[in-house]
């Protein structure tokens, strides 16, 4: 039985950054090598970056991305690895016609994967299943695949698969066993989600018992605007057994010895073992073409026995704030920023997104201000000091009231009215500093607040990032114990145990205007992120009055939510990409 030493490239790209893309795969590519690997897999899109979204339609990427896979080749050649077998996702077109001047705008592009060997592009495939819920909008982008591409690897016969493939049963994953293949090679972009990992392993054990073969899943990590990907690449036997397993938010190569039925063994003519109707957007036949490609060259047998980890799961509270620390981290330093600059409150949302911060990029790269009105508390001042204190951040104190009251004295104003200019001066602040520093101001509202509008458009939403953006206030406070208990604690007791307050007028309190967030929350969920309508709620045991009230603020806070900055997905549904409503909707649950 043929043993094939394979490298999964759990690994971050940038969109658009062709060059530093292939650089990337060039420098992991050596390192499988060195391992001894004789084939090496990349996510999906690796060398475009992904999510690519509308660069799809423009020929010029297109063709860069065709040309940059070819030039990868060559270069792989160039740097001594042409017999590593290379297999890399980047998008590709239905040849040169569906690129040129005349042709229909975005006709013909392909989610595609390649495998480079030997300084040559020696086989292609293009994605078959291409989902198009949630965050996902690739029947808008791409052309579905209509045949599977086997390659045959020194003896081995190796299938060729790309994410959302591994998500429906039918499809791919039956021909490859009508094939007889060995292996099917997965390669995936699959953004982070809580808990998404505990639904990973069950669905590739049940692709590997369809494809009768061992399946090797290789997933992205790393940041991209909205989404972050967590990694969690694996390997599982054709019975089911986990043999290999990578880290989540851990950028590594996941290398093992896989036992392998020979080319030509008799394929299992009798199909998936998948009970489950396939679900897809488009059917795709089961007797598929099957295209076939030999790689030259044999296996060279490994000098010793190598066995990939099988690495321990993290807690929730772990996966959360790691999410949250990468989705920051890669936001900033993509995009380029030297630095962040942040309102510190002494309140929880502004002291667990300080501490985020801290753990992203450091304390030299995070700015504090601290921005009290005649309305602030002395423990609020002092708990953003502590804060300050704590983490090492930059620190600066600058009163609004001078500011506020200059306005108060040429325009005439009082209430809600007086609470929303406090907040706006501090938003012009922050901006000011974020001006004349380079600072990318950070804002601090969580999603409890930004599903019923509890802020001030152009005050408190101020900023260019939002890592609290898709957490419920209640996972603030849990993650806020969970960090104190990682070494020193960075968030002051007091920040955690007070009563939440915006202090905008005198004893002011989240209470006066919200429910409590432990029944304020549940109702968020069930209304955004399940789509559940107001008998349904009711029926949970909500009251109905409550229930009424805080969908009509939920619905009313759309226009608000349109104007809010991006922040990291953790959640099944955020706001932003996964859920799109209408501003102007006149319907009303129940009504």
């Amino acid at each position: 039985m043929p043993t094939l030493r394979i490298a999964l490239a759990q690994v971050n790209s940038t969109v658009g950054d062709l060059p530093g893309n292939a650089a990337a795969i060039r420098r992991w590519s050596r390192s499988a090598a060195d391992a001894g690997a004789h084939l090496v897999a990349f996510p999906e899109m690796m060398l475009t970056g992904y999510p690519i979204e509308d660069l799809v339609f423009r020929n010029s990427f297109v063709q860069a991305s065709r040309r940059a896979l070819e030039e990868l080749a060559a270069g792989l050649a160039t740097d001594g690895l042409g017999e590593l077998a290379v297999v890399v996702g980047y998008v590709d077109a239905d040849g040169p016609a569906a690129i040129s001047a005349d042709a229909t705008p975005g006709a013909g592009r392909r989610d595609a994967s390649a495998v480079l060997h030997r300084g040559a592009v020696a086989a292609t495939y293009f994605k078959h299943h291409l989902p198009n819920y949630g965050v996902f909008d690739e029947d808008r982008y791409f052309e579905p695949g209509d045949s599977l591409t086997v390659v045959r690897l020194g003896g081995v016969d190796v299938a060729l698969t790309v994410c959302e493939d591994i998500w429906q049963a039918g499809g791919p994953f039956t021909a490859a066993r009508r094939a007889g293949v060995g292996l099917v090679v997965n390669i995936n972009a699959s953004p982070y989600e809580l808990n998404k990992d505990d639904v990973r392993l069950p669905l590739v054990q049940r692709r590997a018992a369809e494809a009768g073969a061992t399946v090797a899943y290789v997933n992205l990590i790393g940041g991209q605007d909205e989404l972050v990907f967590d990694g969690d690449s694996m390997i599982v036997g054709p019975d089911g057994e986990l043999l290999a397993r990578a880290g989540q938010f851990t950028e590594e190569l996941l290398v093992h010895d896989l036992d392998l039925p020979p080319a030509g063994a008799a394929p299992n003519a009798a199909g998936s073992t998948d009970a489950a109707k396939p679900s897809v957007e488009q059917e795709i036949p089961h007797d598929m073409a099957i295209d076939r490609v030999a790689i030259p060259g044999a296996l060279a047998p490994p000098p010793e026995r190598r066995t990939g980890q099988i690495a321990p799961r993290i807690s929730d509270e772990q996966e959360v704030w790691t999410a949250l620390v990468l989705g920051l981290r890669d936001y900033v330093e993509k995009n380029g920023f030297p630095s962040v600059i942040l309102g510190l409150s002494g309140g929880i949302d502004s002291a667990v997104v300080a501490a985020i911060a801290v753990d992203a990029l450091g304390p030299d790269r995070v700015t504090g201000v601290s921005l009290p009105s005649g309305y602030s508390s002395e423990h609020s001042k002092d708990d953003a000091a502590d804060l300050a204190k704590r983490t090492g951040l930059h620190y600066r104190v600058e009163p609004i009231q001078p500011m506020v009251d200059a306005f108060l004295a040429n325009l005439s104003l009082s209430g809600v009215a007086v609470e929303n200019l406090q907040a706006r001066v501090r938003g012009v602040i922050l901006m000011a500093l974020s001006n004349s520093d380079g600072h990318l101001v950070l804002t601090t509202g969580n999603k409890s607040e930004l599903a019923v509008g509890y802020s001030t458009l152009y005050g408190d939403s101020v900023g260019g990032f939002n890592p609290l953006k898709d957490v419920p206030k209640s996972m603030v406070w849990q993650l806020a114990r969970w960090r104190n208990t990682q070494g020193e604690p960075p968030i002051p007791e007091n920040s955690i145990t007070k009563a939440p307050s915006a202090e905008l007028r005198p004893d002011q309190k989240d209470s006066d205007s919200l429910p409590d967030y432990a029944v304020l929350d549940p109702i968020i969920k069930g209304y955004v992120d399940h789509d559940l309508g107001r008998a349904e709620l009711i029926a949970a045991g909500n009251d109905p009055e409550l229930v009424d009230r805080v969908l009509r603020m939920v619905d009313l806070a759309e226009y608000k939510r349109r104007q809010s900055a991006p922040g990291t997905k953790i959640s099944g549904k955020a706001f932003g990409r996964d859920r799109r409503l209408p501003i102007t909707n006149r319907y009303r649950e129940g009504l």
